[in-house]
């Protein structure tokens, strides 16, 4: 039985796949771009609806999201 923090979808910040919890309580609080993620992601908790399961899966998002790509030889 799949829960709400297995299932995730893209949405309107492009490469973030997202629970839909977290997609619904970030459109909500106007939260539409990658920089306005980024700039409360230490305060994911605060927002309805993300509890802190959810905000952990939410900033490991982020956090692969915006790792540098390494090159298929491992090198950079």
């Amino acid at each position: 039985m799949p829960n709400h923090f297995d299932e995730r979808l893209e949405g309107p910040i492009r490469g973030l796949r997202l629970p839909p919890r977290v997609w619904n309580s970030l459109m909500d609080e106007g939260i539409a771009t990658l920089d306005q993620l980024r700039a409360v992601a230490d305060q994911l908790e605060s927002l309805p609806g993300i509890g802190s399961k959810l905000a952990q899966v939410t900033r490991e998002e982020l956090a692969r999201t915006l790792a540098p790509e390494r090159s298929p030889s491992g090198q950079d």
